[in-house]
């Protein structure tokens, strides 16, 4: 008979206030904000999957459940809670962008969309809090996911994700071969920082035929070349007239969310950012020297 302990640490009240700021988003917004775009699908999703996935940390914590769980423990709370963190924020910017911006400023159903979008901003702070808690220390022994390498392979694969919306809707990467070499990098470096962190997870470093650190080594020297290339050839395909590329309408601001040239931008500026994240990975990586999986 499992015994359910309460925990009075900081890190248990934080998984409950993100637990209720994400059930109170979801909920507000099923129940009143009268979604008409595919994308607030997607919104109720973030916010469904954070409270779902927090419910049963929080569950497996409290009945002392730690050591029978399938994954690392060490590993999983905070690779769930990173991504969270993630998913919320991308909520909360994309829920307004769409539902809130250029829609009446009145009427019960507007006010729905207010309280869901201030709860998704509370349930963001939740989870980086969470992630802020949960993180290693210098000198720490700790699970990679809870170093800054490990959390930083967290945001490459879901920056990568976002990515891959904006260049699917519109198809935007066959025009051009190096376009097409972009889409390569994009996916290659997905799957193999995707595979780390479900090695990470499972436990499973040790059964790789080559050291584990010497993996995530080559891997980052490899990425941030790869993605360096991506972030200068992108912009030069889209925007640089010479090559076909264009300069940005003038009705484009009139639509809801992001037109198609803005998502071509912000495709360009991704690509950079997770250049930037991917480089400080191999900074990290190379002064890491504590792995514990």
């Amino acid at each position: 008979m499992p015994i359910v302990v309460v925990h009075s640490n900081p890190l248990f009240w934080v998984r409950l206030c993100a637990l209720v700021f994400s059930c109170v988003a979801f909920a507000v917004t099923v129940h009143g904000a009268n979604l008409s775009h595919g994308t607030g699908d997607w919104c109720v999703f973030c916010w469904a999957f954070s409270f779902a996935g927090t419910l049963l940390v929080l569950l497996v914590e409290l009945f002392g459940l730690q050591t029978r769980a399938p994954v690392s423990w060490k590993n999983f709370p905070i690779t769930f809670a990173c991504y969270a963190s993630l998913l919320c924020l991308s909520a909360s910017i994309i829920f307004p962008l769409y539902f809130l911006k250029g829609q009446p400023s009145h009427g019960e159903t507007h006010n729905y969309r207010i309280v869901a979008t201030v709860f998704s901003c509370l349930a963001t702070i939740a989870y980086i809090c969470e992630v802020s808690i949960s993180k290693a220390r210098p000198g720490e022994v700790a699970g990679y996911m809870a170093t800054a390498p490990g959390l930083l392979k967290v945001c490459e694969t879901f920056v990568a994700c976002v990515i891959f919306v904006f260049i699917s809707d519109p198809v935007s990467y066959d025009s051009h071969n190096a376009l097409r070499w972009c889409l390569a990098v994009y996916c290659i470096c997905f799957i193999l920082s995707a595979a780390i962190i479900v090695l990470c997870i499972c436990e499973c470093t040790g059964c790789l035929p080559f050291p584990f650190a010497r993996f995530l080594s080559a891997y980052a020297i490899l990425a941030v070349a790869m993605y360096l290339t991506a972030t200068i050839i992108w912009p030069i395909f889209k925007f640089d007239k010479k090559h076909g590329g264009s300069s940005r309408p003038y009705n484009c601001g009139r639509y809801a969310g992001l037109c198609d040239w803005d998502k071509q931008m912000a495709v360009a500026v991704l690509t950079a950012v997770n250049f930037v994240l991917y480089l400080a990975d191999l900074i990290y990586s190379a002064r890491l020297v504590f792995v514990t999986v």
